[in-house]
């Protein structure tokens, strides 16, 4: 009972506002064809009725839709910032920051002589950043995110870290017969490049020893 009773108070709420409304609105035109009556003015109140309500209820719809327009806006604005965030925090996460410089200062573009000699925490380092960029692949695919928002500060952090890791993921395709092995990495990187290309032209990744 205590569930029921506030759902009808709402429900016959809606129903005698909308009733009030009818009401409301048809003494309106009577009065306003009064008005035009005592003023001489000769109009059917039916034709009145008519006209004015189609176009209010025209209106009504033109409002809704822009109201609607607008919530889908924000909706989709409150999605591109939550995917950016995200971003954020998992290129620019501790573990994530670490792993990359490991793989700046360890991986020589040698992975015929490196795999054997690789250390668990490289290894560990090279798989998380590769599943890092997967990560991103899939969160900046087109429609979910504007580029132009993401591109200037995740850009350089990618293309560095495939610049590293491409010759190793191209052994490791080999090795494996897996032509697929980390694809939508070396799609993210490739538009990472394309993006430097363009905005950036004549730039080239420098590798400084000890940088921060």
């Amino acid at each position: 009972m205590n569930i029921k009773t506030p759902r009808l108070r709402v429900f016959f709420t809606i129903i005698w506002i909308a009733i009030g409304g009818a009401v409301g609105w048809i003494i309106a035109l009577l009065l306003l064809w009064l008005l035009l009556n005592s003023l001489h003015v000769s109009t059917d109140f039916f034709v009145l009725v008519e006209s004015l309500s189609t176009a209010v209820a025209a209106a009504a719809v033109i409002s809704a839709g822009f109201v609607a327009y607008k919530e889908l806006s924000e909706v989709a604005n409150s999605r591109h910032v939550d995917i950016v965030n995200r971003l954020f925090e998992d290129l620019n996460s501790q573990e994530n920051i670490e792993a990359r410089r490991w793989i700046y200062q360890n991986l020589n573009g040698d992975p015929a002589g490196d795999i054997a000699s690789i250390s668990e925490e490289g290894r560990t380092a090279i798989k998380r950043v590769l599943n890092s960029l997967d990560h991103v692949a899939f969160l900046t695919q087109p429609g979910l995110v504007d580029e132009t928002i993401v591109m200037p500060w995740m850009n350089l952090m990618i293309v560095k870290s495939w610049n590293k890791l491409c010759p190793y993921v191209e052994y490791e395709r080999q090795r494996r017969n897996e032509p697929d092995y980390y694809q939508t990495a070396q799609h993210l990187a490739e538009r990472c490049q394309a993006w430097r290309k363009e905005h950036l032209p004549g730039s080239e990744i420098t590798w400084v020893k000890g940088a921060l």
